[in-house]
């Protein structure tokens, strides 16, 4: 599942991925690891109602009628966060989880585990630089967390090759033709049009999914 040439240490349930000196890679994460625990009230309380202008239980559902035939696959997440998979994703499911958060990957570990899914696994890992070898998961999944990196394309061409053919993106993500409130919205905003010819270039199709929840974009994406 790793590739060749990776190795990773496990540290309380959380892979790291070691570089050249058997050291830990770290990364900087926007929020950074001694307030991760005001993750979820911040993303419930101020991102999700006041920012975003949808609803979270909404969101949830709509994920969940995207994902409610997914059952028995090996399922990637990027930028996993506190593990809101667990509101979502069928439990029998393969999870592998990844973010540059090892604070929000702990949260993550603890919830998605508790929650009873066949098999779960974290690392340290940015999105657009997966560990993994290539073709080895059915489905990816990037929450409210595609504004955030600053190469999505790199992010839509690496989904690409740990996808096996026919594998399925699933992603959330705030557009800025749906953006009603003129909202502030941290990082990049990609209209439907940009993410449909990104998510081409990678060599993905790209369908949007006919739902409205405030300013997000539901859409999917399927490996050629």
């Amino acid at each position: 599942m790793l590739k060749e040439d990776v190795q990773v240490v496990e540290k309380r349930g959380i892979h790291f991925i070691l570089d050249e000196k058997g050291k830990p890679v770290r990364f900087t994460p926007w929020l950074g690891d001694s307030v991760s625990f005001l993750y979820d009230i911040i993303m419930k309380r101020l991102v999700i109602p006041r920012k975003l202008g949808g609803d979270m239980e909404r969101h949830y559902e709509i994920l969940r009628e995207i994902l409610s035939g997914v059952h028995g696959k090996r399922v990637i997440e990027v930028a996993t966060g506190t593990g809101s998979v667990v509101n979502f994703l069928p439990w029998d499911n393969h999870y592998t989880g990844t973010d540059i958060s090892p604070g929000l990957l702990g949260k993550a570990a603890v919830t998605v585990k508790a929650a009873g899914f066949a098999e779960s696994t974290f690392y340290v890992a940015q999105a657009d630089n997966l560990p993994f070898t290539d073709d080895g998961f059915d489905v990816g999944l990037c929450i409210l967390s595609l504004n955030f990196f600053p190469d999505v394309p790199a992010v839509l061409r690496e989904m690409h090759r740990v996808l096996v053919p026919g594998g399925v993106f699933v992603c959330s993500a705030p557009a800025p033709e749906r953006n009603h409130r003129h909202s502030t919205i941290r990082g990049t905003l990609y209209p439907e049009k940009k993410l449909r010819e990104l998510c081409q270039g990678a060599g993905l199709s790209f369908d949007v999914v006919p739902e409205d929840n405030g300013t997000l974009l539901y859409f999917t994406a399927t490996v050629a």
